[in-house]
C-alpha cells in the first residue's frame, strides 16, 4: 500500500508539472496569436471530451477529460484544413508573423526555466559540495579504465577534451556524453602533467559514459543513515565525520563501497568524528538490495553527499539563471548529435516513466526549491525540443516558414500534405522507443543493464 501511494503521489506530481509546462507553452501560442488577429477557436485546459466551459468572443475556453497540458485550436492553423483566405486564419497572415507565433510557446518554455531559476537562486540553490573548484580524484573503482590507465587518487584533472582546468560537474557532462568513445585527459600529478586517453563505458540505467573514477570530497560526512541497516544499529548518525575503515582512510563513498566488496560480511571498524570526538563503532555488514534495483551486495546503509546552499542578490541570480540555460541547452543539442552520430544510446532519453520518478524524488525533498529546479530542467527541455527542426513541432513550422521565405511561394499542398504524414509516423515510432526504453530501465530482469 505505501508504494501504491507513493506511485500515485509521484504520476499527480508529474501530472501537475508537466500540464502546467504544455499550458505555459501553448499560452505563448495563444497570445502571440490573438496579438496578431489571428482567430483562436479552442483554448484547452487538458484533451479530449469537453467539460465545461464558456465561449468569449471568438474563443471556446474550455477544461476538457484528461487533465494533461493543453492544447490552442487556430482557425487554418492545418495545411489540411480548408481556406478561405479570411484575415483570421493562421496561413492568412505574413510569414514573420506566423514565425512569430510559432516560436513563441518555445520562448514562453525558456522564459519559465529562466524565470524558476533566479527564483531558486534567489532563495535557496542546494548542490553538491564536490562539483565546485579543482577536479582532484578521491577514488578510483579497481578494473575501470581509469584504474587501467594508472589514474590515482590525489591526482587532478587539467583538462577533458576541449575544456581547461574543468569542475566535477563538467568532467562528469563530459563522461556521460561519451560512451565508447575516445575521451582525451590531462592529468597533473605532483606537478607533472601526463595525457591520456579513455574510453568510457556504458553504465547504468541510462548507459552513461563513465571511467570509473569520483571526486575527492572535502570531508566523508554521513548525511543519510537508513533506518534498520547496519549503520543505524551501530549507532552512527547523520554528521558523522567518517575518519578511518578498518584504520584506512575514506576520501570517497566508493571507497567504502570497494571495501565491503571485497571484506563482504566481515565486520568493519569504523572510526569517526562527532562534536570533536573520536568515536569507533563496529559495524556488521548485510547483504542487501542496492543500485541498480535488485542488484545484491553487502551494505551497511550509510550515504554521503555533503552539500552547500546559496542565496543569491537578484542580479547575480539572474547570471547563473541565464548560465544555467544556456548549459543545459548545449547538453540537450550534444545529446541529440551524439544519437543522430550514433555514438550515444536512445536510453540516454528520458520518457514519462523517467520524468515522473525526477518529478517525484524531488517532490520529496524538504523545501520546494528542489521540485521548482526539476521543473525548470523540464520546462527548457520542453522548449528546446519543440524547436527541433521536424514538422509538426514549432521547429518544423519555423522551417518550413523560411524554406518557404527562399522560395518566394507557399510549397504546394500535398508536398506537405506527405511531409507532416512522414513526420507524424516519425514522432510515433520516437515516442514508443522512449517509452520502451522507460519500461526496460525500471523493470528489473528485462535486459540486462552494465
Amino acid at each position: 500500500m505505501p508504494q501504491l501511494l507513493s506511485i500515485m503521489h509521484t504520476i499527480f506530481d508529474m501530472g501537475i508539472v508537466l500540464g502546467f509546462m504544455i499550458l505555459i507553452h501553448e499560452f505563448g501560442h495563444y497570445a502571440a496569436a490573438k496579438y496578431f488577429g489571428v482567430r483562436v477557436e479552442v483554448f484547452s485546459i487538458g484533451f479530449g471530451k469537453r467539460l465545461l466551459g464558456f465561449r468569449r468572443g471568438e474563443t471556446d475556453y474550455r477544461i476538457s477529460a484528461i487533465p494533461l497540458g493543453g492544447y490552442v485550436k487556430m482557425s487554418g492553423e492545418n495545411p489540411m484544413d480548408e481556406r478561405t483566405g479570411e484575415l483570421g486564419e493562421f496561413l492568412s497572415h505574413p510569414r514573420w508573423q506566423r514565425f512569430i507565433i510559432a516560436i513563441a510557446g518555445p520562448f514562453m518554455n525558456v522564459l519559465l526555466a529562466f524565470g524558476l531559476w533566479t527564483g531558486v537562486f534567489m532563495v535557496h540553490y542546494e548542490y553538491p559540495a564536490v562539483i565546485e573548484g579543482p577536479a582532484f580524484i578521491g577514488w578510483v573503482m579497481p578494473g575501470t579504465p581509469a584504474a587501467n590507465a594508472g589514474i590515482q587518487p590525489g591526482d587532478q584533472i587539467v583538462r577533458v577534451d576541449n575544456i581547461e582546468n574543468p569542475n566535477w560537474e563538467q568532467v562528469s557532462f563530459k563522461e556521460a556524453l561519451s560512451p565508447n568513445q575516445p575521451l582525451k585527459f590531462e592529468i597533473l600529478r605532483k606537478g607533472v602533467i601526463s595525457y591520456v586517453t579513455l574510453v568510457p563505458q556504458p553504465m547504468g540505467r541510462n548507459a552513461s559514459g563513465d571511467v570509473g573514477m569520483v571526486p575527492k570530497e572535502p570531508a566523508f560526512i554521513a548525511t543519510m543513515i537508513e533506518p534498520g541497516m547496519p549503520a543505524e544499529k551501530a549507532g552512527l548518525k547523520v554528521g558523522d565525520e567518517i575518519l578511518t575503515v578498518n584504520g584506512q582512510e575514506v576520501p570517497a563513498l566508493e571507497a567504502m563501497v570497494d571495501t565491503l566488496s571485497r571484506t563482504k560480511n566481515q565486520p568493519l571498524e569504523i572510526v569517526a568524528l562527532r562534536d570533536h570526538q573520536r568515536l569507533t563503532f563496529k559495524v556488521q555488514p548485510v547483504l542487501s538490495s542496492g543500485r541498480p534495483a535488485g542488484e545484491m551486495r553487502y551494505r551497511i546503509g550509510l550515504g554521503s553527499l555533503p552539500t552547500k546552499v546559496v542565496r543569491l542578490p537578484f542580479m547575480q541570480a539572474v547570471q547563473r539563471s541565464a548560465g544555467e540555460c544556456v548549459k543545459n541547452s548545449s547538453l540537450i543539442l550534444e545529446l541529440l548529435r551524439k544519437m543522430v552520430q550514433h555514438k550515444v544510446s536512445i536510453r540516454q532519453v528520458d520518457g514519462p516513466i523517467g520524468i515522473g520518478s525526477a518529478v517525484g524524488s524531488a517532490a520529496r525533498e524538504k523545501g520546494w526549491t528542489p521540485l521548482l529546479f526539476v521543473s525548470a530542467i523540464i520546462s527548457l527541455n520542453l522548449g528546446v525540443m519543440n524547436l527541433l527542426p521536424i514538422p509538426i513541432l514549432d521547429g518544423g513550422v519555423i522551417l518550413l516558414l523560411l524554406i518557404e521565405s527562399l522560395m518566394q511561394r507557399e510549397i504546394s499542398l500535398p508536398i506537405k500534405e506527405r511531409i507532416y504524414q512522414a513526420a507524424f509516423v516519425f514522432l510515433v515510432l520516437f515516442a514508443v522507443t522512449v517509452i520502451y526504453n522507460d519500461i526496460v530501465k525500471t523493470l528489473p530482469g528485462l535486459t540486462r543493464m552494465p
